[in-house]
């Protein structure tokens, strides 16, 4: 029987068992996307990461959700490169490394910042921001059982894509956004007719040290609420930034607290809010888990 190694770590944490977990799989450019998918759905994360060593000495991965394959996603590209740093697959030079990673539309640029040896924090350079269909608070708050009313005034709530297309709302405070319950047969004839993969509802309140707290949604089979969301961070920076709803291009994204898994990330949106060009997305991430695949 073939085997392969993985690892699990944790993202946008400091500490094990905090963030959000991914699972990564090593050296298997040989399996088929279909098993890549039952894997996923063994795995049971938000997300599970396949990579492995192109012919030059670039990484090739792909990212599978319980129910399909992902273009771009931030916490799988944090916790991947760190896992090849981990087990020796990618070596540092020093204390800091930018490389370009192969996903399944094309290669991002991510870099490495480490502290004797050991990654201290992975940034993702994002897709440069797609702002596109916009909806009724109306159609898109009542499918999370808040009253239109708790949308912050003077926002419209639209999809936004950083390399994956996500809807965003932002609420009027941490009290509405702790009372946002999805109902997923609602949700699912929303997202069905929409033009986004899963949902982002935040406010401008961090629940520690941020400047920003969210909830992130998404559909049966994939987990209905994902502890932290780094293309989302992404996505919402550069909805914060391109209707001035921040003063600063960059800050500190809080989420998963009410989950018990408490994540932080950096947020820097990079060009002027009517020509951003990109946004990078930073954390750090810890193993807590080793093993072997037998397929």
């Amino acid at each position: 029987m073939p085997t392969y190694p993985f690892l699990q770590a944790d993202a946008f944490t400091d500490r094990p068992l905090g963030g959000n977990p991914c699972a990564i799989v090593f050296d298997c450019p040989d399996l088929a996307p279909e098993t890549m998918l039952a894997v996923a759905r063994e795995m049971n994360l938000s997300e599970t990461a396949f990579v492995w060593r192109k012919p030059g000495g670039t990484f090739r991965a792909r990212y599978f959700t319980p129910a399909e394959e992902i273009p771009l996603a931030g916490h799988p590209t944090i916790a991947t490169v760190f896992a090849l740093v981990e087990t020796g697959r990618l070596s540092l030079p020093g204390d800091y490394l930018k490389m370009p990673l192969e996903l399944r539309d094309g290669p991002i640029e991510v870099e490495i910042f480490a502290r004797h040896g050991r990654v201290d924090r992975v940034v993702m350079a994002q897709r440069k921001p797609q702002f596109l269909r916009t909806y009724s608070p109306t159609q898109v708050l009542p499918v999370f059982g808040l009253d239109p009313a708790g949308l912050l005034p003077g926002t419209i709530v639209q999809t936004v894509s950083t390399g994956t297309p996500q809807l965003f709302a932002a609420l009027r405070d941490l009290e509405t956004l702790r009372r946002a319950a999805v109902d997923q047969a609602r949700y699912a004839v929303l997202r069905g007719k929409g033009d986004f993969f899963s949902t982002h509802l935040f406010c401008l309140q961090g629940f520690e040290r941020g400047q920003t707290f969210a909830r992130h949604f998404a559909l049966l089979p994939d987990i209905i609420e994902d502890p932290f969301t780094g293309s989302a961070s992404g996505g919402m920076g550069a909805y914060l930034w391109h209707y001035g709803l921040i003063e600063q291009p960059s800050f500190l994204a809080e989420q998963g607290h009410w989950l018990g898994r408490p994540g932080i990330g950096s947020v820097e949106v990079v060009g002027p809010p009517d020509d951003i060009q990109t946004v990078k997305v930073g954390g750090g991430a810890v193993t807590v888990l080793r093993g072997e695949l037998t397929l």
